[in-house]
């Protein structure tokens, strides 16, 4: 069971007070984009063993969108920062390149 911590009110609790919101950091695409733009973000999403950035809602709390770091392979996750952001922080970032030696934030944009 993953356990995750709103960033905006404090409060932790189980994946189930939260629900997931897809892949994070998407680039969002507007009217004039191409079609192969525009499917390429409707339909393909990473889909890592390992090191993923997540969006979730505080549901059962106070309702605010908020990004999540985890491993899908283990389910640890790393840390939770807000959705206003373009990249996580850089304490998240040294978190998972300390326990993931070789990991870097450059590959997941």
């Amino acid at each position: 069971m993953l356990t995750l911590t709103c960033p905006y009110c404090g409060v932790s609790g189980e994946e189930t007070e939260f629900h997931a919101g897809g892949e994070a950091h998407l680039k969002r695409f507007i009217s004039g984009s191409t079609d192969a733009e525009f499917d390429e973000y409707m339909f393909l999403r990473e889909n890592p063993k390992g090191v993923h950035f997540e969006r979730w809602r505080h549901v059962y709390g106070c309702g605010k969108w908020f990004h999540a770091a985890r491993d899908t392979n283990t389910l640890e996750v790393f840390g939770t920062y807000s959705a206003q952001v373009s990249e996580p922080p850089k304490e998240i970032k040294d978190k998972i390149s300390a326990k993931r030696p070789g990991w870097s934030w450059r590959n997941f944009k």
